[in-house]
């Protein structure tokens, strides 16, 4: 293998435009080419990013020995599919989230995973970030006390039909696409798992999708709420309540690239907000910290930063999630 691991893009989505170019630029990793069913569309976008590489078809770059991870980030229900021929011809995977649709999706991969031998990761690209690092830590270490509960929010506003994530036939909805994003970082804080969850979720009469769901965590002593939406105002945060004081994290999931990350501790002194207290993260694109750590961890055959088995963690409770929501009541997991 290369001084870095070469990626090859499959298709021309639009978040290509976020992760292709920091990952260009890694420290561990590159990216060389792009695949897409129609080579004109491939050559535009491999002249946008710089590549060298343009293929007219997703098993053309499969198949090209130059390549030597793909990322992947084909509409969901696609995922699974082109993760598992990719590592079949050889090839690692950093996968968009979701990366399944289901517990099983993901123990599919797991298969694909342990008979290759190929790594496969799905890109939380918050997992890898600084400021998550540090609210884990931070908590970890009771700058806030005992921690007691998390909440978090995250929506947008988008209600074009033509658009993937509101095509509930190939994995559209607000779960899977920001909805796992609290789950995901409430897991990785509390470095727990739920013991059961229970989700009231509204779905949208014409598209069929989730567009409004609220969701309570159960972690024992922690207790996690949690709502989304994908038809309201655009807001995130995440804060974690402490018994001695609290973590509010300004921009938690569409980290910016272009200027420091702000988390805010409150010490509980004043209502007002006097007891606040500033902690910037400096700047980082949080795609290329994402793309050069799985990167690495294949350069140097050490744990991956995202394994498979997180991976179904989260799935196992996304999947629950939908079950309370068809039930009414708790799930256990």
């Amino acid at each position: 293998m290369a001084e870095k691991v070469r990626f090859g893009v499959i298709s021309t989505a639009l978040i290509n435009d976020k992760v292709v170019p920091p990952m260009v630029r890694g420290r561990h990793c590159t990216v060389v080419g792009l695949a897409s069913r129609d080579l004109a569309k491939a050559k535009a976008a491999a002249a946008r990013y710089g590549l060298a590489k343009a293929y007219g078809s997703y098993e053309e770059m499969l198949a090209d020995p130059e390549i030597d991870a793909v990322y992947n980030p084909l509409p969901n229900h696609l995922h699974v599919e082109w993760s598992v021929k990719a590592v079949e011809a050889g090839k690692h995977v950093l996968c968009e989230k979701p990366i399944g649709m289901s517990a099983g999706d993901v123990k599919t991969l797991m298969d694909a995973r342990d008979r290759t031998g190929k790594r496969i990761q799905e890109a939380f690209m918050v997992r890898t970030h600084p400021q998550w690092i540090w609210v884990r830590d931070a908590v970890k270490q009771g700058k806030i006390g005992e921690l007691k509960a998390v909440q978090g929010f995250f929506s947008y506003f988008l209600t074009d039909p033509t658009n993937i994530r509101n095509m509930a036939d190939i994995g559209g909805g607000g779960m899977y696409d920001i909805g796992c994003y609290p789950i995901t970082t409430s897991r990785f804080v509390t470095e727990r798992e739920p013991k059961r969850v229970v989700a009231m979720i509204d779905r949208d009469p014409v598209m069929k999708v989730d567009r409004l769901g609220a969701v309570i965590l159960d972690y024992g002593s922690i207790q996690g709420s949690f709502a989304y939406s994908t038809q309201l105002v655009p807001y995130q945060r995440m804060q974690f309540f402490g018994t001695t004081g609290r973590i509010e994290v300004e921009i938690p999931f569409n980290a910016p690239a272009d200027r420091p990350c702000r988390i805010f501790i409150d010490d509980g002194s004043h209502t007002s907000g006097l007891g606040v207290r500033t902690i910037e993260i400096p700047t980082v694109d949080q795609y290329g910290v994402a793309g050069d750590a799985f990167a690495k961890s294949i350069l140097e055959s050490t744990p991956q930063p995202v394994p498979l088995e997180n991976s179904l963690g989260n799935m196992k409770v996304i999947d629950a999630c939908f079950r309370s929501a068809e039930s009414g009541g708790w799930v256990t997991l």
